[in-house]
């Protein structure tokens, strides 16, 4: 039987079915507003044997059948994920793996699909609310439900599910979930937002996001399924045997500065406890601790410990909750590349290189949407390495994407206008050492890189992440710039990044179901102070972006022509346009609009063509001297080329001051003459004149005498 519960917000219609598809799966619902529907199903299985994590799976797919469109390529079926799908699968998972209980290690999977779209309104917010609607109709333990909101500003107003025609005219484009009490999951960016707006923009969305809640308790209270009871491991008297015996030297272990060696000193208490728990050859009757409860055990300990230390004014590295780690950065490292830069801060270490690229560069996406390219590029890579281990090596997994992503919408909002700037633009950020916030150093680093490269950014941009430990409401510590076990073991990780005047990018993943706007508010405010000391070290290696980009970088120039003379540029066959290239070396491209770039390995080829360009195009200007080569002589005048593919006349009698009797007398087939345009008539023949090109010659005012 079908259940249906909708509510107008913003625009549209949001509604949510469940009920008639996919009766086979633990839940499933459909999800709709405007004409963009999403089918959400979700389903489990037993847990594998010996695994200590929650393995829970979301994945997110675009048909571009539902925007009736083919997939673009040679195989007309969809493959691998695209980028938007990874970032939509992550968007998915982040604020609902925490209301799982604890020790659940059933499989679960979500799996969204767009079924239709109306190539407006975005299905990625909606596979997100089917995801907590089909696990709340689900007889699976989730602690649900969940809302999930996308927030544009446009003239200054909040519109909730904003049209993709908004979304070009808006400033902010937040997605945020929560539930009716808190907020878990934010994912925005801006275009530099003071802070007090970005959380009113918060309080907006959860406002919304209690809407949703309530459909989706309405929805479960007509079709939702009985929830099964799960028997969860009791691991009370392992706990007090590792608490009695090894906790005091964990929790000093804990306490040693220095990654490696804090890794060391915990690994070394590990051992032992391991060795007296779990003996190779357990006592007869000895009860048999396997490896899987003792890892959770243990795991649970060093949480307790990490959090207890914080708690109590004593972070893993000695600093107190504001202070940030030592800055280091510098600049032009390597040669022959664009730009480079290297940002160092405690034990993290971002290198980036950027790459300056013409038109040919720039990368086309293509999805349920227009087809679009993209001049800015971010790319993030995270080899094993950098935090000392050896894993297998494979293309980018749904991490680095997401990272990656993250700083490049940081940064993009100070990028300048590509008519001012029309490079495209990639930036490669390498982590060479992570101890936490390698996302937040990559839009350092990316900002050093890129004024180095001569990018006249309007902002330099910096990022921040803040960290959380919360034992209640009223007790609580916020912690700046987070090192790895503070991510690992508290209970937020709250990146910013931002420009003096505001905030950028923003990311919000929680192990908690959920933070106060108390705690938002008190997060902004400390992100920002440590920005701006971020901001003024960041400053001393390089103080404004470089006047001219690298010698090794392209040179482009920009000019734009009437649209009509396209073809006269192109020539036949593109025989002009190929031979302008191939005399200067250039590279010359050209947009329906007029616009023509140049571009060049150095400034005088790119100077050449452009020449070439422009006196190809020109319109002829009465009033306007040029000095032009004679075409053809008549008896009644001469005709001369003032640009290429275009003449004039310039009549015998306007040939000289004195009287002319033969044209021949005063020039031949070939010769350069200077003269003035004095007529264009209606059919666009132009009238010529060497005598008064002549007479302001003469009237021109001899140069003073040095």
């Amino acid at each position: 039987m079908k259940h249906r519960v909708e509510r107008k917000i913003g625009q549209e219609t949001l509604s949510i079915e469940t009920g008639q598809l996919a009766k086979q799966a633990a839940g499933c619902v459909l999800v709709a507003y405007g004409e963009t529907t999403v089918l959400v199903a979700t389903a489990t299985g037993a847990p594998r044997a010996g695994i200590d994590f929650f393995p829970l799976t979301c994945d997110y797919r675009e048909r571009t059948a539902a925007a009736g469109k083919f997939p673009g390529g040679f195989l007309k079926r969809e493959g691998r994920p695209t980028m938007k799908e990874t970032l939509t699968s992550r968007l998915i998972d982040r604020p609902i793996r925490p209301l799982f209980p604890e020790g659940f290690y059933d499989e679960v999977q979500v799996q969204a699909q767009t079924l239709s779209s109306d190539r407006q309104n975005d299905p990625d917010v909606l596979a997100m609310i089917g995801a907590s609607a089909a696990l709340s109709v689900s007889p699976l333990p989730f602690q649900g439900p969940l809302g999930s909101v996308r927030l544009a500003q446009v003239d200054g107003q909040f519109v909730p599910f904003p049209t993709q025609d908004q979304l070009e005219e808006s400033d902010l484009d937040l997605v945020v979930s929560g539930s009716k009490t808190a907020i878990l999951m934010i994912e925005g960016f801006a275009r530099e937002m003071p802070e007090e707006r970005m959380l009113e923009a918060l309080e907006e969305a959860h406002r919304i996001i209690g809407i949703i809640c309530d459909m989706q308790d309405e929805l479960v209270s007509k079709g939702g399924k009985p929830k099964k009871e799960y028997d969860l491991p009791d691991y009370g008297p392992l706990r007090d045997r590792l608490t009695s015996g090894f906790y005091a030297d964990l929790k000093a272990a804990k306490a040693v500065q220095g990654k490696a060696e804090r890794g060391d000193a915990v690994k070394a208490v590990k051992e032992r406890a391991k060795a007296e728990v779990c003996p190779a050859e357990p006592a007869a009757g000895a009860a048999v601790v396997s490896d899987g409860d003792f890892s959770h055990v243990w795991h649970a300990l060093e949480e307790q410990a990490v959090r207890e230390l914080i708690l109590a004014g004593t972070r893993p590295d000695g600093r107190d909750s504001k202070t940030l780690r030592n800055i280091e950065c510098e600049v032009d490292l390597l040669p022959r590349v664009h730009g480079s830069a290297l940002f160092q801060r405690g034990e993290t270490q971002a290198l980036v290189t950027i790459t300056l690229g013409t038109g040919k560069d720039e990368q086309r996406v293509d999805g349920l949407f227009e087809e679009y390219s993209k001049k800015f590029m971010l790319d993030y890579y995270f080899p094993s390495y950098s935090v000392g281990e050896v894993r297998p090596i494979r293309g980018p997994g749904r991490r680095e994407i997401g990272h990656g992503a993250l700083a490049e919408r940081s940064v993009k909002p100070v990028l300048p206008d590509p008519d001012d700037f029309p490079y495209t633009i990639r930036v490669i950020s390498d982590i060479l050492e992570s101890n936490g916030s390698s996302s937040m150093a990559s839009v350092c680093g990316a900002t050093l890189g890129l004024m180095a490269a001569g990018v006249p950014i309007t902002n330099p941009v910096a990022g921040i992440s803040v960290g959380l430990v919360k034992e209640s409401e009223e007790k609580w510590t916020l912690l700046t710039d987070i090192i790895g076990d503070e991510d690992h073991y508290g209970d937020m990780d709250f990146k910013i990044a931002g420009s003096q005047n505001g905030i950028t990018g923003i990311q919000l993943d929680l192990k908690i179901n959920g933070i106060s706007p108390a705690i938002i508010k008190a997060t902004l405010q400390q992100s920002r102070e440590a920005r701006l000391e971020i901001l003024r070290a960041m400053l001393s290696a390089i103080r404004r972006p470089r006047e001219e980009p690298s010698a090794w970088a392209p040179r482009l120039i920009r000019t734009h022509i009437n649209p009509e003379k396209i073809g006269l540029l192109i020539g036949p066959g593109g025989k002009t346009i190929r031979s302008i290239q191939e005399s200067t070396g250039a590279s010359i491209e050209v947009e329906d609009d007029g616009t023509v770039t140049v571009a060049s390995h150095d400034a005088e080829g790119a100077t050449a063509a452009l020449a070439k360009v422009e006196a190809l195009t020109a319109s002829i200007q009465v009033g306007r001297i040029y000095e032009g080569r004679v075409t053809s002589v008549k008896d009644f005048g001469a005709f001369v080329e003032l640009v290429p593919g275009k003449d004039g006349l310039c009549h015998i009698s306007e040939l000289s001051t004195e009287y002319v009797g033969n044209v021949g007398d005063v020039c031949r087939v070939g010769d350069m003459m200077r003269v003035k345009v004095i007529a264009v008539d209606e059919q666009d023949r132009v009238k010529l004149s060497r005598k008064a090109a002549m007479d302001e010659a003469v009237a021109e005012p001899e140069p003073a005498a040095e």
